[in-house]
């Protein structure tokens, strides 16, 4: 494998340590009792195992990452509530809604453009 194909697959581990820290972290800081502040570790983990997986010689790479642009895409629709409590102000909540739109839909478009770009090269293989 060389680098340019480890880069998702290293990406998406560097965003469930980055999700599943600012979770944590959130939730600590703000001292909350509510499981909800935890939502984005929660989306976190999963895409670090997906990671891993996908990084795992003889794993099913394609599978993983399908596996963690969907964990990335509900992050991002996650973070969507943003938009209706965004009135009220910025506080702990309302950060971390808006980070993981943020992230959630760069990761997710990264992700659709390597999969796009990885078919295409499939075909121009397959034809050339």
């Amino acid at each position: 494998m060389d680098e340019k194909s480890d880069f998702l697959p290293n990406l998406t581990v560097a965003y469930g340590i980055v999700l599943t820290l600012w979770g944590l972290i959130v939730t600590g800081i703000s001292e909350s009792q509510s499981i909800s502040s935890f939502a984005p570790a929660l989306f976190g983990l999963p895409l670090l195992v997906s990671g891993e997986m996908a990084r795992t010689p003889g794993g099913n790479r394609k599978l993983w990452m399908h596996v963690a642009v969907t964990f990335g895409l509900l992050a991002a629709l996650g973070g969507t509530r943003f938009f209706m409590v965004m009135s009220d102000g910025l506080d702990y909540a309302s950060t971390s809604m808006l980070m993981m739109f943020l992230t959630g839909s760069a990761y997710t478009a990264l992700c659709v453009r390597s999969f796009i770009a990885a078919r295409k090269a499939r075909e121009d293989a397959i034809e050339g």
